[in-house]
């Protein structure tokens, strides 16, 4: 499985890349076809810009309020990935990108993708101090499959009995 997926990445995307450029060139010729793969990239740049550093507010303000910014986070990577793909030439991979600039639909698959690895895996964290005073945290994240394992290690000096 993750061969096929690698194979469409690295093979699928380019050649459907490089069909999509010579059809659009026959159409609008080559040089505007170069100008314009340089003009999405610049504005999918500039529109990066833009929305990271309101990405980077709305991280601020999750914090300031207490709670975990988890999907302040999984938006941010999107939004790297829009820029990364607005980045690399290709009309395949701009369309993909300027759809990642959207912030409603973004968000939108941001918490999509926290959901689905929320209902995958499984977090248990354990608070104490040691014997200088020191606060210690041990946590664990497992993978959720059809019969769990127990959660954390018996032997785990930190663990409270």
């Amino acid at each position: 499985m993750v061969f096929i997926i690698l194979l469409a990445l690295f093979v699928g995307i380019p050649a459907l890349e490089l069909a999509t450029f010579i059809k659009v060139g026959a159409q609008v010729g080559v040089f505007n076809t170069i100008a314009f793969t340089f003009l999405t990239a610049i504005i999918g740049v500039g529109l990066v810009r833009h929305q990271g550093f309101q990405a980077l507010t709305e991280l601020r303000q999750a914090a300031d309020e207490g709670r975990p910014p988890v999907l302040e986070i999984v938006s941010g990577a999107l939004l790297l990935l829009a820029g990364v793909l607005l980045f690399i030439p290709g009309f395949i991979t701009d369309a993909i990108g300027f759809v990642l600039l959207i912030p409603p639909l973004r968000k939108a698959l941001a918490a999509w993708i926290v959901a689905r690895l929320a209902s995958r895996v499984q977090a248990q964290a354990h608070v104490c101090t040691d014997p200088s005073g020191a606060t210690i945290i041990e946590a664990e994240v497992v993978e959720i499959e059809d019969e769990p394992e127990r959660i954390g290690h018996e032997d785990s000096p930190w663990r409270k009995k």
